[in-house]
């Protein structure tokens, strides 16, 4: 209590006498401070405006100087006979290019003849330049025609009716800031007759870069003079704008001006900077206690407060301060409010498979990277788990919320590094958006729910905006997943569909992929983009693949020697008892192991590595080959090939749409096939529907096809009858093309 007593007594002897007597010498300071400052700009300020005045002075004399140069060799009899007549490229190089180059720093020189046509170009003291009239044509012409327009209205003799003919101009060349002086070649004497119109130009350039910059520097003393494109230099030192005719600013000359204020500073600072730092040591002494007192009280104030409204292991706001904000920002009166759930992928193998430890670095990690995507206005929550939320502030209806949402899937995209690992998860999002009327908490959190269950429905590692229709959609699953439950009980609903493989050499058939299909008595055919993620997602998928697979493996142990090729789920591949399943089915139905082809996705890979290369070894070994799937559309495919087991890839059909003689995707199949054989790995094209794609992929030596061109998938009874078909031709020694 008494420690209590002594930090007020302390507090009020701050606030009463401590704090007026601090105020006031900081007051006095800053003013002693500020008039010092003041006086010294004036005189830095009064410094730059002379040095201005200056520099422009120098440059208009730089300017003035090209033409003048300029003119020495353009009025000249002997310039004239050699342009219109001789044109010797050796005298024109030192009397009227090179020449100007070497002497005096012409950049570039162009003679135009009366047609405006260049017949010598110089650029940087090399002749021919061509490059240097023909890039930068469209920026002289309006400068040329200007001085034609000047010479055809002169009545008399150039030479006799007042200043030398000529324009100039600073514009950009070749992208450089440059003055560009254009004038006409004349003779010098009156016994040469000149038609008005039949002038050669003499186009002369001078870059304003560094070289300029130096000639000012050397010149007039004016130190550290550059020319820049930007004003930017004007904040640290002294610019001047170089303005072409229009008014428009083409460069800037800056330099480093003189600051003789500051200097002055630099002589008396010491002095002041003693003084004020007695004074601060004496206000630094009596504040300290009040404000160590002051900030323990403040820091266990925020502890405790932060403890209450915060997530222990992340820091983020946790669920009681989530719904603490959703319920202010979603008030009557509130703009619209965009609400980001986020739920983890795969998090729950991480957990099992490297532990709960190893699990909550990576729940940190996912918070420090959220932290560094979300902005500032943004709430940022751990609502539990692998649940994460985003309360943004909505603008741009809704796109921005959409972006930032991206931005977070492809962050948590990436691997994770723990425990010297790394770890791969991902994140599915649903993003609700408040309207007008939304203002329950409960209802906008409803609908974020429901697009979340949308984004992992199709295959998650996505966000998922809501709308109305997902409510309808989601009644849709609920009822998709009682019938197929009913479907699986009661056989006649499911079947299996086959499209045929065929060699890519001979076009024989050779084996056939298993596809199920799902026909129900009152909604008819049911698509498999309809129901495999809805049996995906409700567990009944593995039952499903089992159904695919039996029907299969019967089929198959009719053609001994036909490859046929069975899809793998994520869920089925997670099973550790699903190799053993497999055997069974081939003992069941008398299936030989190297006709079986399992095809599975890199998905699978990613999501059970550790699982996936123990039970793909399994298969590898009892001879059943490992197929995978879509190749070429994940980010990692190349790596799979080098680290599993791995028989055939599948080119995805994208890749194969777009092949032909000019196809954008032609040299990316014909680099996946040379690699596959490289590796000594067979290649599947699937989706192969026109005659040009066949062709090309025979061309590239692709091994195997498969497409709607070639055969759509087809009944039992009429893939047995191809079989049969091509049996009884190899028999007689004929080979069945597709």
């Amino acid at each position: 209590m008494q420690w209590r007593l002594g930090r007020l007594r302390d507090w009020r002897f701050a606030v009463g006498v401590l704090a007026p007597t601090v105020v006031l010498l900081l007051v006095m300071a800053a003013l002693a401070t500020g008039f010092v400052m003041w006086s010294l700009a004036g005189v830095d300020s009064r410094s730059l405006h002379r040095e201005t005045r200056l520099v422009a002075r120098a440059v208009e004399r730089q300017i003035e100087e090209i033409p003048r140069i300029q003119q020495t060799v353009a009025l000249w009899d002997d310039a004239y006979i050699q342009t219109h007549t001789v044109g010797d490229q050796q005298w024109l190089d030192n009397n009227l290019g090179v020449w100007l180059h070497d002497f005096y720093g012409f950049d570039g020189v162009a003679i135009l003849s009366d047609r405006d046509q260049p017949i010598y170009t110089m650029a940087d003291g090399a002749a021919p330049a061509p490059a240097l009239f023909a890039d930068n044509q469209s920026s002289l012409q309006p400068l040329i025609d200007e001085l034609r327009s000047n010479l055809a209205r002169r009545s008399q003799h150039p030479r006799t009716s007042g200043p030398y003919p000529h324009v100039r101009e600073i514009m950009r060349i070749s992208g450089i800031p440059a003055l560009v002086s254009i004038m006409p070649i004349l003779p010098q004497s009156a016994a040469i007759d000149v038609t008005s119109g039949s002038e050669y130009l003499h186009v002369a350039v001078e870059y304003l870069d560094h070289a300029f910059a130096a000639r000012l520097d050397r010149d007039y003393g004016i130190a550290d003079a550059v020319v820049t494109t930007g004003i930017g230099a004007a904040n640290e030192g002294g610019a001047y704008p170089l303005f072409g005719r229009n008014g428009k600013a083409i460069a800037f000359l800056s330099w480093q001006p003189g600051r003789p204020g500051m200097e002055l500073l630099g002589q008396v600072g010491p002095v002041l900077g003693i003084a004020f730092l007695l004074v601060g040591i004496i206000l630094v002494l009596l504040v300290r206690r009040l404000w160590q007192s002051s900030a323990d009280l403040e820091s266990e104030r925020l502890s405790a407060r932060h403890d209450a409204s915060h997530d222990s292991l992340t820091g983020l706001a946790n669920r009681v301060q989530y719904d603490t904000c959703l319920a202010r920002d979603l008030g009557p009166g509130q703009p619209p409010l965009a609400l980001l759930l986020l739920d983890l992928d795969r998090f729950k193998q991480v957990n099992d498979t490297l532990g709960h430890t190893v699990g909550d670095d990576v729940i940190r990690t996912v918070g420090q990277r959220l932290r560094e995507l979300v902005g500032a206005g943004d709430v940022l929550a751990r609502l539990g788990g692998d649940e994460f939320a985003v309360i943004h502030p909505c603008r741009d209806n809704g796109s921005d919320a959409m972006a930032l949402g991206m931005t977070i899937v492809e962050a948590m995209a990436k691997p994770f590094d723990v425990s010297g690992s790394e770890a791969f998860i991902g994140a599915s999002i649903g993003l609700a958006i408040s309207a007008g009327e939304d203002t329950d908490p409960r209802e906008l959190s409803r609908k974020a729910d429901i697009a979340l269950y949308e984004a992992k429905a199709r295959g998650r590692g996505r966000i998922v905006r809501y709308e109305n229709s997902m409510s309808d959609r989601l009644q849709d699953r609920h009822m998709i997943e009682a019938e197929l439950r009913e479907a699986l009980k009661r056989p006649g609903q499911l079947s299996v569909a086959y499209q045929p493989l065929y060699t890519g050499r001979t076009g024989e058939i050779a084996g056939t992929e298993a596809l199920v299909r799902w026909t129900h008595p009152r909604l008819g055919q049911i698509s498999p983009a309809r129901f495999i993620p809805v049996a995906e997602g409700s567990g009944l998928i593995e039952a499903v693949g089992e159904f695919v697979l039996r029907q299969a493996c019967s089929f198959g142990a009719r053609w001994p020697g036909r490859r046929m090729a069975v899809n793998i789920s994520p869920a089925q591949l997670r099973n550790p008892r699903f190799p053993e399943r497999v055997f069974d089915l081939l003992v069941e139905t008398a299936m030989r192991p190297s006709d079986l082809e399992l095809e599975i996705t890199e998905g699978i890979l990613l999501e059970n590595e550790g699982t996936a290369r123990e039970a793909l070894a399994t298969f590898r070994n009892a001879g059943i080959r490992i197929s995978l799937d879509d190749f070429g559309t994940g980010y990692s495919s190349l790596s799979y090939l080098k680290r599993y087991p791995v028989d055939c890839i599948k080119i995805d059909r994208s890749f194969v749409a777009q092949i032909g003689p000019s196809g954008p995707s032609t040299a990316i199949v014909q680099a996946m096939i040379t690699l596959a054989r490289a590796l000594d790995i067979e290649v599947t094209a699937e989706g192969v529907e026109t005659h040009e794609q066949m062709n090309v992929l025979r061309a590239m030596g692709c091994n195997m096809m498969q497409g709607f061109l070639l055969a759509a998938p087809d009944t039992e009874e009429e893939v047995d009858a191809k079989f049969r078909r091509a049996s009884e031709r190899r028999r007689l020694g004929l080979v069945e093309v597709a």
